[in-house]
């Protein structure tokens, strides 16, 4: 007989599910909410204050195809489409379509941008972009207290405190997602016609930061790993853990967001020689791509010439600074003025102290361009591109497109494996029951220790290899992990998605040659090959992850998962003597220009 669900746990049904309820979540939250349809959004922290936005945001960005230089939709298309990216012009024009949408909600919920005399919005170049499109906000604390007072109102239902553990999958579809309250410890299993992860992006607790403390990071230390996890556990593939790595300038031993604000405002880099040295490495200097302002300064500190770097902001125009202290850092951050008071810091009297942040890294799942993924039906991503705009803006993207699907091709409500689910229900609790284990801080602990030691700016092949054997190691003593409290459980859950996130990111990054060797390395390759010029992508085998690359970016028809594969050709690239079929194969599908490989 039939083990029915409810005596598992408590049982949801909704026609949208949503997996995290940051930026991005709320944007797909208010998105699906307009189709007249159930949705439900779910988050294991609660909906005023969880994901990254709960701290609050400094900036906007936007194109809004003005006649400024670099305005326009054409513009940011090619800036983001390249091989490596992930995206498709369509994607991307679809997030520039829904920017001025939220704009307006933002504005709605009574959110203040900064605008010039003439009443345009103030408007700064960042990171190498060809346009002004970081548009700065002045009370950005308050941002996600107000959406999740207008999400209530449209009546979406909110599941908090609940950690989802699993994502339910049932011939090729997703069916809904499984759980476990961190405050009462009940388990939850959710129903659902789509299923939107919408868990995040960057992932800032995999290394050592200055102040040794995990929980002091730019973004929310909260997201661990779940947005690779969970998805690649379930069968979609996941794209850019080998190019998506990036870190930041930070005021020295504060974890604190909104630095984009102030160099791209005309702060001017400094080292211990007095000199300006950016320029060494892009004509843009302080506002050039990012990976060039952290490899730039890297380098000045490994050749001597730093520590101290600073952040002179002091010939900027006082009304701007005051801005930036006053409004902008602490709309990031509430607690920065305490932080400046403590330091000594003020922006109108003398440089700032920074330093290089901890690494930040990320994935997504490769979509198609109605952001379902490609091998699994009925699961979308919510958390595709970068930034607070990309963050929610591609969440509305997708709420829209599931909530479509959720009332034309998934209507069924499918009855997820029972069987399945009390195995999940023993797995997720196990912890709680083991006595003489290791704590999950120390398993956590040890997962950051090699990521700093083997993955840190500067990597090579031996190194990241020893970190494959360590992750290896940690991950057979995965079962004895022990939580004393639900508290710890939580954390337990966290330091395996970790896990998983970093071997991943190591194994894509070792393929990765061209750029493998540093986070932002860029050699010049002096031949074609699959791997340097399109994605790399990752998708969970029977026996071991897969890594591929896709080749030239195509049509949806065209790349669908059921289109016929090229058939198979030479092994080629055999390295250290490895035969056929042993771990070192790698085998060239030279039709389509992509590549496999067999990892682990």
């Amino acid at each position: 007989m039939a083990t029915p669900l409810d005596s598992l746990g408590i049982v949801h049904e909704t026609d949208v599910l949503i997996l995290g309820a940051g930026a991005s979540g709320c944007g797909a939250a208010l998105s699906a909410s307009r189709h007249g349809l159930r949705v439900l959004l779910a988050d294991k922290g609660k909906l005023e204050s969880c994901g990254s936005l709960g701290g609050g945001n400094d900036h906007f960005m936007a194109v809004l195809n003005t006649d400024a230089p670099g305005d326009t939709t054409e513009t940011i298309v090619d800036f983001y489409c390249t091989p490596t990216s992930g995206y498709s012009p369509s994607q991307v024009r679809q997030w520039v379509e829904a920017m001025p949408r939220m704009i307006e909600v933002l504005k709605s919920l009574g959110i203040e941008f900064l605008h010039n005399a003439d009443g345009s919005f103030y408007r700064t170049t960042g990171f190498g972009q060809p346009g002004s499109w970081w548009t700065h906000i002045n009370n950005g604390k308050y941002i996600k207290r107000r959406l999740a007072g207008l999400i209530r109102s449209q009546g979406v239902d909110v599941l908090e405190y609940v950690q989802c553990t699993k994502i339910l999958v049932q011939d090729g579809k997703a069916v809904g997602a499984a759980g476990f309250h961190v405050l009462d410890g009940t388990f939850h299993i959710i129903r659902a016609k789509t299923v939107i992860s919408a868990l995040g992006r960057l992932n800032g607790r995999v290394s050592v930061n200055s102040s040794l403390n995990p929980f002091n990071s730019a973004f929310s230390p909260f997201i661990t790993g779940s947005q690779i996890a969970l998805p690649y556990e379930a069968g979609a593939q996941i794209i850019t853990l080998d190019t998506e790595q990036e870190a930041t300038l930070l005021p020295k031993g504060w974890g604190c967001p909104g630095m984009n604000g102030i160099t791209s405002s005309g702060a001017k880099g400094i080292n211990a020689l007095g000199q300006r040295y950016m320029g060494k490495y892009h004509p843009m200097m302080e506002i050039g791509p990012r990976y060039l302002l952290i490899q730039g300064t890297h380098r000045e500190l490994t050749e001597g010439n730093g520590p101290p770097f600073v952040l002179d902001l002091t010939h900027i125009d006082k009304d701007i600074l005051h801005h930036l202290q006053y409004d902008s850092m602490p709309g990031d951050k509430e607690t920065w003025n305490d932080y400046c008071a403590q330091a000594g810091i003020d922006f109108s009297a003398k440089p700032m102290e920074v330093e290089l942040s901890e690494l930040y890294i990320n994935g997504i799942l490769y979509l198609k361009d109605n952001f379902e993924t490609r091998t699994v039906k009925g699961l979308f991503g919510g958390s595709v591109f970068n930034d607070f705009s990309g963050s929610i803006c591609s969440g509305y993207i997708a709420g829209d497109h599931a909530a479509r699907a959720a009332g034309s091709t998934y209507t069924e409500l499918p009855e997820p494996d029972a069987d399945e689910l009390g195995r999940e229900k023993r797995r997720v609790f196990k912890p709680l029951g083991v006595s003489d284990g290791i704590r999950q801080d120390k398993f956590e602990a040890a997962v950051r220790q090699v990521m700093d030691y083997y993955m840190g700016y500067v990597r090579n092949e031996k190194g990241m290899s020893t970190a494959l054997e360590k992750f290896a190691l940690i991950e057979s003593v995965e079962d004895t992990i022990m939580a004393k409290n639900l508290h710890e459980l939580l954390r337990a859950h966290e330091a395996m998605h970790l896990l998983r996130t970093c071997r991943l990111t190591t194994l894509a990054t070792r393929e990765r040659r061209e750029t493998g060797r540093s986070v932002y390395r860029r050699m010049i390759i002096p031949t074609w090959t699959p791997r340097s010029t399109n994605c790399l992508f990752w998708k969970r085998m029977p026996t071991a992850p897969r890594l591929s690359g896709p080749g030239p970016r195509k049509p949806d028809a065209e790349t669908s998962p059921e289109a016929p594969l090229p058939r198979r050709v030479r092994p080629v690239s055999r390295r250290n003597g490895a035969t056929k079929g042993s771990s070192g194969d790698r085998t060239l599908l030279l039709k389509q220009g992509v590549w496999n490989a067999s990892s682990l």
